[in-house]
C-alpha cells in the first residue's frame, strides 16, 4: 500500500473499499499497530496513534482467528480490558461484570462460559464486538465484519456500529459488500494500493470513483442496482 491521506471526524462511519489486494486489511492493521507504516504518521485526536493504543479496538477477519484456542467467550471479551489495566493489574469483579454486560447487550447473555468454537460465525463476530465494546474505544476497526453472517447478525452489527458513532466513536469498516457501504456509512475511502477517493458517501460512492477503484472488476457491479438513487 503506497499512500493514504485522509482526516476522519469523530463519529464518522467510514467504509474502506477496494479489490482484493488493494490494501484494506493492511491499512486497518497499520492503524491498529499490528503493522508499522514505512513512512508517514497516523494520528488520533492530535497525538501519535501509538499513544492511544488502548483506545483502539480491532476486530480482525474471522479466518485470522484460531477458534480452537482454549478460551471461552468471556475470556475473549475480557481481552478488551487487559490493555487498559496494564500488565501489573488483574481484572476484577467490575471488569467481569462489564464483560458479561457486553455479551448480554450483544444477545449472548449467559453464554460466556462456552468455548468460542461452540458459537456460530455470526455469534463469534458478536463476541469480538463485545470485546471492542468493553475496551471503551475512541476508534473501532472492523475487517470484513459482514462476511458469512446472516440477516439477524447483520442487524446486530449495524446497531452496534450506529451506537459507537452516536457516542462519537469513529468506525472504519473494510468490506467487499458495496450495498452495506451505501446503507451504513457516512464516508467512503476508495483504495487500490493508493487512495483513489475519500469523502462523504453520497458524493464519493459514485460510478466514476468505483470504476477508478475496481477497474476491470467494475462490470459485475454495474449489473446490480447499487447506482440507483433512492426515490
Amino acid at each position: 500500500m503506497a499512500g493514504v491521506d485522509a482526516r476522519v471526524a469523530p463519529g464518522a462511519i467510514v467504509g474502506v473499499i477496494g479489490p482484493n489486494g488493494s490494501g484494506k486489511s493492511t491499512l486497518l492493521k497499520a492503524i491498529a499497530g499490528v503493522l508499522r507504516p514505512h513512512s508517514g504518521e497516523i494520528m488520533l485526536g492530535g497525538a501519535p496513534i501509538r499513544q492511544e493504543a488502548t483506545r483502539i479496538a480491532f476486530v480482525p477477519q474471522r479466518e485470522e482467528v484460531n477458534w480452537d484456542f482454549p478460551v471461552t467467550a468471556r475470556d475473549v471479551v475480557m481481552m478488551g480490558r487487559y490493555r487498559a489495566l496494564g500488565w501489573l493489574r488483574w481484572p476484577g469483579k467490575a471488569d467481569r461484570e462489564r464483560a458479561d454486560a457486553a455479551l448480554e447487550r450483544l444477545g449472548l447473555g449467559g453464554l460466556g462460559h462456552r468455548h468460542i468454537s461452540q458459537f456460530s460465525g455470526g455469534q463469534q463476530q458478536r463476541i469480538f464486538l463485545a470485546r471492542a465494546l468493553v475496551q471503551e474505544p475512541r476508534l473501532v476497526l472492523l475487517d470484513e465484519p459482514f462476511t458469512g453472517i446472516d440477516v439477524h447478525n447483520r442487524a446486530i452489527v449495524h446497531e452496534l456500529i450506529r451506537a459507537f458513532a452516536d457516542d462519537g466513536v469513529t468506525v472504519l469498516v473494510a468490506t467487499h459488500d458495496l450495498d452495506e457501504v451505501r446503507a451504513t456509512t457516512t464516508h467512503v475511502l476508495c483504495l487500490n494500493r493508493d487512495m483513489v477517493a475519500f469523502g462523504p458517501t453520497p458524493t464519493t460512492f459514485t460510478p466514476a470513483n468505483l470504476r477508478a477503484t475496481f477497474g476491470g472488476q467494475m462490470a459485475m457491479f454495474e449489473q446490480v442496482p447499487i447506482f440507483e438513487r433512492a426515490p
